[in-house]
């Protein structure tokens, strides 16, 4: 083991240690978010929200587009990324967003040109996914469907990681995995957003992840894909914040399906949330049926 693994392993359990401690949470081998449906934002979130600033801007969805006020319009990513999902459907995802005018939608690469092409003339942008939803794709393969994303019109890219490298202790493999994809976006002016996919994670595995985005210069860091076994908590939020610090994006997504879970998410440091329920959010109708 080289001196500098030494030093990064030793930094990364200080910031656990001083995370969790700053949490109320004192054992850093237990997962106090096990089995729990975002619990800690009931039972800590004063603690919360004393660690983390405020600020979010975008809100993801995938429901209907109706009752959205006009004043958080700007804020929602609408969503439609189901393996089902036809052309008529991502017209109706682009037309909504620009009737309400939203401020993207997110979709599959292989419409990612449809959906510009939909959206052409409005101040719609157009984000998409790469290696999704299991990250267990080459990373120059990442980086070629960056690029063909990309030149087909997407502005912003949803990348999962090498989640199996990364739990293997590859962490160079996973810094180049997401840089290939950093460097994918940033020679046209895209940014990249990087899913770690935290339900899937230890607490010092959530902290290397985010790490690792930072220093391969990806733009955000987000929570989930929804397709794992659990989505955002208010605790993983906070923990990725404190870990990037406060000028990189954070993305809570999965499981949020109510303004309170908005709110809590916000406090706890997110600047972006995706919600399925995303209309039911914004219009106070969230409720326990929602999606991810």
């Amino acid at each position: 083991m080289t001196d500098s693994t030494n030093d990064r392993d030793a930094l990364v359990e200080a910031i656990t240690r001083e995370v969790l401690a700053a949490l109320g949470q004192g054992d850093v081998s237990a997962d106090p978010c096990a089995g729990c449906l975002r619990a800690c934002a009931s039972d800590c979130a004063t603690k919360v929200r004393s660690i983390v600033t405020e600020g979010a801007d975008r809100i993801e969805y995938h429901g209907p587009a109706d009752q959205v006020p006009l004043d958080l319009a700007r804020y929602i990513d609408h969503t439609l990324l189901k393996p089902d999902a036809t052309a008529a459907e991502l017209d109706k995802l682009c037309d909504e967003a620009a009737e309400h005018g939203f401020a993207s939608v997110c979709v599959n690469p292989t419409w990612v040109r449809h959906a510009a092409n939909r959206l052409r003339d409005t101040d719609v942008a157009v984000a998409s996914v790469i290696g999704f939803p299991f990250g267990a794709t080459p990373s120059d393969v990442k980086a070629f469907e960056t690029r063909r994303a990309v030149r087909d019109g997407a502005r912003e890219i949803d990348m999962v990681i090498n989640i199996g490298a990364l739990k293997s202790g590859q962490h160079e493999l996973v810094r180049n995995d997401i840089a290939r994809v950093s460097d994918a976006c940033h020679e046209s002016g895209a940014i990249n957003k990087v899913i770690i996919e935290a339900a899937l994670l230890s607490d010092a595995e959530k902290i290397i992840a985010s790490r690792l985005a930072r220093e391969a210069r990806a733009d955000m860091v987000k929570t989930s894909t929804g397709y794992a076994k659990g989505g955002a908590t208010i605790y993983d939020v906070a923990l990725m914040r404190e870990t990037v610090g406060p000028k990189m994006g954070v993305k809570a997504a999965g499981g949020i399906r109510t303004a309170e879970d908005v709110q809590e998410m916000i406090a706890a440091g997110a600047t972006r949330i995706g919600a399925s329920a995303g209309v039911k959010i914004v219009s106070g109708q969230g409720g326990a049926d929602g999606r991810y």
